[in-house]
């Protein structure tokens, strides 16, 4: 045998599929749930696989501020942000974000998960979270699946 019988396939942003999941976050552990949306979006579940290519799935999370976090994160954990003014370092925990604003605390981790490059920004414009159970995207007939099937 001269020859290698089979090719790498290699996807591009025209040859591959993608598809639209609704994922529930309810009484879900966040650092699970955010290793399990970070690998769909990213396409790593798919066997055509390609690292620099955004190959992965849209996602739209539903009831965000019913995710759960174990032990003392609730109360210990600690998000740092700066405003980009002089003293502008600003400190909030999830109890405090999950009343103020529940998305962030999935998007955050999420966005740790993903890669720090434009590749990175790309993949986390497929992701959708809501606070609520109700989704503006009905018409991309999203798929409901849950984290014991990813």
């Amino acid at each position: 045998m001269d020859y290698q019988s089979y090719k790498t396939v290699s996807l591009n942003s025209q040859t591959v599929n993608k598809e639209w999941f609704v994922i529930d976050a309810t009484d879900q552990v966040l650092g699970r749930l955010a290793s399990r949306i970070a690998v769909i979006l990213r396409g790593k579940h798919k066997a055509g696989f390609t690292p620099h290519v955004d190959c992965g799935d849209n996602i739209i999370v539903i009831n965000a501020d019913k995710v759960r976090l174990t032990g003392k994160k609730l109360t210990d954990k600690v998000y740092v942000r700066h405003t980009g003014y002089p003293g502008g370092q600003r400190f909030a925990n999830p109890k405090e974000l999950l009343q103020r604003k529940p998305i962030a605390v999935i998007e955050e981790a999420v966005k740790g998960m993903l890669p720090k490059n434009k590749l990175g920004a790309d993949l986390f414009r497929n992701l959708f979270v809501y606070a609520g159970a109700e989704h503006p995207h009905q018409a991309q007939q999203p798929k409901t699946i849950t984290l014991n099937e990813i």
